[in-house]
């Protein structure tokens, strides 16, 4: 698949090492008052409700709870902090978007809340964006990319639960992914295909937030 990333041997080893530390909760922010100082690079992970971005997160870490330790009742509508000593960079969870029963005040909340963080981090360097292989893109993905988009963010596709469809439909799903990011001014152009069941691409992942540590373009 040409629109999915070949990292090197280097790359591979310097993200296994990155995630090898024992990561932990920082905090929750409901309000954008209450985000922490300004401190190391930071990577963001969004995506719909029930995509698999706690059990993506809990991979790359290496850890089988972390991010639900901060998805308790109350805090589905926070940004959550992630951070590991001397990783140089911390991951932020986003709150899933996509509940059909959500009052639309809380819905309207959220876009201004996640809005606010994406305008005002200088120290934000990607989203990852996660699509479930299954359904690919949704109208309220395209919302999310349209907001990325006005913010100016750069951020990457990830498509999740890879395992659950054919190879032959996951093809032509990163060539149609593919083809609709060559239209958005902030997408990163290369694909990432992961499942969090079967560990897969979590090498990959791992690998490109590294990249993006050690200075590169990913």
């Amino acid at each position: 698949m040409d629109h999915v990333p070949k990292h090197t041997e280097t790359q591979l080893e310097a993200g296994r090492l990155l995630f090898a530390r024992p990561w932990r909760f920082l905090t929750s922010v409901a309000d954008i008052r209450q985000l922490p100082d300004i401190g190391s690079l930071e990577i963001a992970f969004a995506g719909r409700s029930n995509v698999g971005k706690s059990s993506l997160i809990n991979a790359l870490t290496g850890q089988k709870a972390l991010a639900r330790t901060s998805n308790t009742p109350g805090r589905t509508q926070m940004l959550n902090f992630f951070g590991a000593e001397g990783a140089a960079v911390t991951i932020v969870d986003m709150p899933g978007y996509g509940y059909a029963e959500a009052p639309k005040g809380m819905v309207d909340a959220w876009t201004d809340l996640i809005f606010a963080y994406l305008r005002g981090r200088p120290t934000l360097r990607r989203v990852f964006l996660l699509i479930d292989s299954r359904h690919g893109l949704k109208s309220n993905d395209l919302e999310a990319m349209q907001l990325l988009d006005k913010a100016a963010v750069v951020y990457q596709v990830v498509l999740t639960k890879a395992d659950k469809i054919k190879p032959g439909q996951l093809d032509r799903l990163v060539v149609d992914t593919a083809k609709a990011l060559a239209k958005r001014p902030a997408a990163h152009p290369e694909i990432l295909v992961t499942s969090s069941e079967k560990n897969t691409g979590i090498d990959s992942l791992r690998a490109a937030i590294a990249v993006l540590v050690n200075g590169g373009a990913g």
